[in-house]
């Protein structure tokens, strides 16, 4: 297994070049984390507060945590000490929350925006027109314990590679629309089912799970 890990790892770097890597440890054993750790990797994801902690304290200090699950508001005071990135920032409500946690922690918190540009109705986010809305009202400005470094987005599971790089390139080409006036430099696109179309269609980060320790 530890050989295995290791050169899922080493393989995927090599493939993905410059893009930002982090490892999504939901589902996983600490020991399988040591293993994807000792190979130079401190990114680490996962979607779920308590399983966060949790491996946060058995874990070494110099782990970076993304958190990429929908994030509930009375939790966000449980993280705001010490993650890296929120990822998954998919309404204002949640906004307000973490930069209220962070003001208290004294802290400025990275989030990405999650942008909903999948079919299906179970997957969360801003629609793209919410968040224009939100830029051009200036309400970001309110957020001083925030730094909002770019966007997140998940496509349609489906088989059918147009609909997955038609919906990755619009939220990319949403990014590139507004990079350079908002300073994002994050572009959270792809997962071990789809992150080679995620790749193609700009992203600069994929979070990757099952492709590692299968």
């Amino acid at each position: 297994m530890s050989h295995s890990v290791r050169e899922n790892i080493k393989q995927l770097r090599q493939e993905i070049g410059n893009v930002e890597l982090v490892v999504v440890s939901k589902y996983r054993t600490i020991d399988e984390l040591n293993q994807a750790y000792q190979s130079n990797q401190r990114s680490f994801a996962e979607n779920r507060v308590q399983e966060l902690i949790k491996k946060k304290e058995l874990m070494p200090d110099d782990v970076q945590w993304h958190m990429i699950g929908h994030l509930q508001t009375n939790k966000v005071k449980l993280i705001a000490p010490f993650i890296h990135i929120i990822q998954s920032v998919d309404r204002i409500k949640l906004l307000k929350e973490i930069n209220k946690e962070a003001k208290k922690n004294k802290r400025v918190i990275p989030i990405l925006l999650q942008i909903h540009i999948a079919r299906e109705d179970n997957k969360f986010g801003f629609t793209i027109d919410e968040v224009i809305q939100i830029i051009e009202s200036n309400q970001i400005s309110e957020f001083e314990n925030v730094k909002i470094i770019g966007l997140m987005g998940m496509a349609t599971n489906t088989p059918e590679k147009e609909i997955v790089k038609s919906e990755f390139n619009k939220l990319h080409s949403f990014f590139n629309e507004w990079k350079g006036q908002m300073k994002w430099k994050t572009l959270s696109m792809g997962m071990s089912g789809d992150y080679p179309h995620a790749i193609k269609c700009g992203s600069t980060l994929v979070r990757i799970g099952s492709k590692i320790f299968q």
